[in-house]
């Protein structure tokens, strides 16, 4: 589809300036690229500030930004336990509890990838090639859905066809990736995360101000529970600044199984065991300067993800108040004193008639919960006359349920026309500095992990730059063919929160038990890796109702149910690694304590520091 958004000289000028920024800080990373342990990690003396934003802007994408922030849109202010995670968990627990180890038994092992470091701790390389398998399989789908985010709203800003900017978007990506390795990557995440950081901020800003202050913004959110939509409020939503009905076995409480398991702890979690950011623990030199990176990263994190959730949800006040007026007559008051109504929506024809607006979704009239602020007589084709009511509702009306739409069109219609080109080079920032770490940690794991190791020359020579270069070209050409293929059926902060939750499921506990373990052995850690992914897989395909009945497989096994649990309310919208991440530590602890213990003189160099 092609949009009709104009840009001005002046927006050219912004983001070709941007654009070769980001092509000079590819090049420095190229000239400073001359071995693999540059290109891995970037010879290990990445600076902490550097490390730390390019930590941050790696995990914040397109996902957190329009992704997660339309979905705080639709549920509220509960998704800032996620960011509460996100800190707690993302910046807190992985730099001062994991950062340290991971650094000091990525350097005594000369470990430069995720799956290196966890074949290399328990002597297999089988559990390399199998981690990398997982990366190499999954993270294209991750990466496509990140693409598509950002290639959609590129789309739209410049009025093109999005085949043209998913086109632009994967070729400025490989132009600094392929030659520039990490080095590239983490300096030009470093430009891109200080856009982000400006965009962030004035966006928070510009919303309190435009709404009267942050206590009069949050009273006028509280007071728009009663405007919740019938779908929303059915499984439990309670208001934009309430936590969602808690409870089991109703359907009412379907909301809070899927805000808390799905998104917070799915993502909040999945966080500490993401490929592309455990490998930046290994490009410091010191523990100095990971501590240096605490502040830095928790400051970055609260910013990138706070915002777009408050936003999100408080734009349903900024549409309430300021949105476009919409039209229709009332079906039945909600509230009289306060002048709330469902009303069935209408809109004007030519002959100046009016007529029901239908919901494409449901061929029946659409309706929704609007504050009135004007009523007038009207009449229909048939020259009936009737009261037409005029108001203002929240962002879901505006974007007809749509939450990747609520933060976009939040900007188009409430921010000054200047910040969309500003908000464009934040998503763009945001996309690009993930994409690229995907794509590198992708590249990466098929290069070292993966040809290496299967060509029987894994540690016994230097590995190919070249082949790692030439992966990451596949992994971008497949990422670039899903996201081109199959864009409208993914939801980014869906399926983001779904390869969270299998790379937490997957190699969390391998992970910890190698940091903190003597005794976790080799077909432990391995039992635990392939019991964490089937799990998840499993759940997805026949459990989790609205991931199962988009694949399709359960309908033709259980003869048309959406979940085998269907008839179970709550366990459909339970996530997986409510399940999976369980399962896979009991594996580990219970497979490692019936197979032999690991050799002590291979633990003596891993652990060095300990008697």
């Amino acid at each position: 589809m092609t949009g009709t958004a104009s840009v001005g000289w002046i927006d050219i000028v912004v983001i070709l300036a941007y654009l070769f920024a980001t092509a000079y800080l590819g090049w420095l990373g190229y000239r400073g690229t001359r071995s693999a342990a540059d290109f891995l990690v970037g010879g290990r003396s990445a600076h902490p500030v550097i490390m730390a934003v390019s930590y941050g802007a790696t995990f914040i994408s397109t996902a957190a930004i329009v992704g997660f922030g339309g979905v705080a849109g639709l549920f509220g202010m509960s998704l800032l336990w996620l960011t509460f995670l996100n800190i707690g968990v993302g910046i807190l627990v992985a730099f001062i509890f994991l950062g340290e180890p991971t650094r000091r038994l990525g350097h005594h092992l000369g470990a430069h990838t995720f799956p290196e470091l966890l074949g290399h701790r328990y002597q297999s390389r089988g559990i390399q090639i199998f981690a990398g398998v997982i990366i190499f399989l999954f993270m294209p789908l991750y990466a496509a859905a990140v693409m598509t985010g950002g290639s959609v709203f590129a789309a739209s800003q410049f009025g093109i066809d999005f085949e043209v900017a998913l086109l632009i978007f994967a070729l400025i990506t490989a132009a600094y990736v392929i030659p520039g390795g990490i080095k590239a990557v983490m300096y030009t995440d470093t430009l891109q995360g200080f856009v982000m950081v400006f965009a962030m901020i004035f966006l928070l800003v510009f919303t309190y101000w435009s709404l009267g202050g942050v206590t009069t913004a949050h009273q006028t959110l509280t007071d728009l529970s009663d405007l919740v939509p019938a779908p929303l409020a059915q499984i439990g939503h309670q208001g934009w600044t309430a936590m969602p009905a808690f409870g089991w076995g109703a359907t009412a409480y379907d909301l809070w199984w899927t805000v808390i398991t799905a998104i917070v702890l799915g993502v909040g979690i999945g966080v500490l065991a993401q490929p592309q950011l455990v490998v930046r623990f290994m490009t410091v030199r010191s523990r100095r300067e990971l501590d240096r990176a605490v502040p830095i990263g928790a400051v970055f994190i609260l910013l990138m993800t706070g915002t777009p959730f408050v936003v999100g949800s408080l734009s349903n006040a900024w549409f309430a108040q300021q949105g476009p007026l919409l039209r229709g007559q009332v079906v039945e008051m909600i509230d009289a004193d306060k002048d709330r109504a469902l009303v069935e929506l209408m809109q004007q024809g030519e002959s100046g008639a009016w007529s029901p607006v239908i919901n494409p979704k449901t061929q029946a009239p659409a309706r929704a919960a609007l504050i009135i602020n004007a009523r007038e007589t009207a009449r229909t084709a048939d020259g009936e006359t009737f009261e037409l009511v005029a108001g203002r509702s929240v962002a879901a009306t505006y974007t007809k349920g749509d939450a990747d739409r609520i933060i976009p069109v939040y900007i188009a219609s409430a921010l000054p026309k200047w910040f969309g080109v500003i908000f464009f080079l934040a998503l763009l920032a945001a996309a690009m500095s993930t994409m690229s770490s995907q794509f590198h940690t992708m590249g990466t794991a098929a290069g070292r992990d993966l040809y290496e190791q299967m060509a029987d020359r894994g540690g016994h020579r230097e590995p190919s730059i070249l082949v790692m270069r030439l992966a990451v070209l596949i992994g971008l050409i497949v990422a670039v063919i899903i996201s081109y293929t199959v864009r409208q059926e993914y939801v980014v902060a869906r399926f983001t929160a779904i390869f969270f939750g299998i790379c937490a499921a997957s190699f969390l506990p391998a992970y910890l038990g190698g940091l903190f373990s003597r005794r976790v052995t080799r077909a432990g850690a391995l039992a635990s890796m392939a019991v964490g992914m089937g799990v998840s897989l499993f759940w997805l395909v026949f459990i989790k109702a609205r991931e199962a009945s988009a694949i399709g497989l359960v309908q033709w096994v259980s003869g048309g149910k959406t979940s085998l649990l269907a008839d179970s309310p709550n366990w459909p919208a339970v996530d997986p690694i409510i399940v999976a991440l369980p399962a896979a530590l009991l594996t580990l602890i219970l497979v490692s304590a019936f197979t032999r213990a690991p050799d002590e003189a291979h633990l003596r160099r891993c652990f060095p520091d300990r008697r």
